[in-house]
């Protein structure tokens, strides 16, 4: 058992934190910007909650950041109270954020000038995923560092991985957003064509998602889709946070993404449809709408 420090406890952080302190059996501290929602959770899973990011990483052993975006991720780790100013020498601070490999280079730095470590470790599996405990987790940082850190991961992840040096983590996870904005879109097209087409969608995703379109989207997506039903996981909002960051990244390194970039529009035309809650798979509203004009 570990002492354990969690600071955001959002829809995903929530979920992530109740299994360490459930699953990992871990003695667990939360912080959360909303105080009643850290109460909440220490009254649900019979943990602890502090005032500030710094009380909850004192003495902690890892500390865990699941936040919105780098602003907020600097705030609860190098700003005043933040939790580089409470955590001990030796401990290791990992962001479950998704931000940017910028942030978490910097990150790695201030840690280790501390006497820290540091691992960036974004997620993918959403909402049902940290509640599941069945997350993918990309991690960037020393080799030593995530096999001491693994182990504690392992409590809502199913699947998790090195993929090199501080901020690597982060470049996959924007990876997996670059693959996923084109399969939700043509998933939306494909559903879209089908019913402009006349075909029963059910039976015609039943016969494709058994061969080479097949995909998690589909499988997961489908029905709600074809129903109209857009509150079902990620939401819009986040999704432009997310490729906002990879087009940053690209314009930086020089990576052609013109399919991202397109898709990052018609997320911009659900949110002006008043969608920026929907989940992503909402880019077929976009084209419903756009039909029938």
């Amino acid at each position: 058992m570990a002492k354990v420090a969690f600071i955001g406890l959002g829809v995903m952080g929530f979920p992530m934190a109740g299994h360490l302190k459930t699953k990992g059996g871990h003695d667990v501290t939360v912080y959360n910007r909303t105080a009643a929602k850290a109460a909440a959770w220490a009254e649900k899973f019979g943990g602890k909650s502090a005032p500030t990011p710094a009380e909850a990483a004192a003495d902690a052993d890892f500390v865990f950041t699941c936040v919105g975006n780098d602003d907020d991720l600097r705030s609860v780790t190098t700003s005043k109270g933040g939790v580089l100013e409470g955590m001990k020498k030796g401990s290791v601070l990992i962001d479950n954020t998704t931000a940017s490999a910028e942030v978490a280079r910097e990150l790695y730095e201030a840690a280790k000038a501390k006497g820290c470590d540091f691992i960036d470790a974004p997620v993918s599996g959403g909402q049902a995923g940290a509640e599941n405990g069945v997350l993918t987790v990309m991690c960037g940082g020393d080799e030593a560092v995530f096999e001491k850190t693994r182990p504690v991961i392992d409590a809502y992840a199913r699947m998790v991985g090195l993929m090199g040096a501080a901020g690597a983590g982060q470049l996959t996870k924007m990876i997996n957003q670059i693959c996923i904005a084109g399969i939700v879109q043509g998933l939306a097209e494909g559903i879209h064509f089908g019913k402009r087409a006349g075909l029963d969608i059910e039976k015609v995703i039943d016969v494709i998602s058994k061969g080479a379109a097949g995909s998690w989207q589909m499988e997961n997506r489908h029905k709600t889709m074809n129903q109209g039903k857009y509150d079902f996981g990620f939401a819009v909002d986040w999704m432009r946070k997310d490729l906002g960051i990879v087009l940053t990244e690209a314009r930086g390194n020089g990576a052609k993404l013109p399919l991202t970039a397109l898709v990052d529009q018609f997320y911009g035309d659900v949110q002006a449809m008043g969608g920026n809650r929907w989940d992503t798979s909402s880019l077929l509203a976009r084209l419903e709408k756009c039909a029938i004009r």
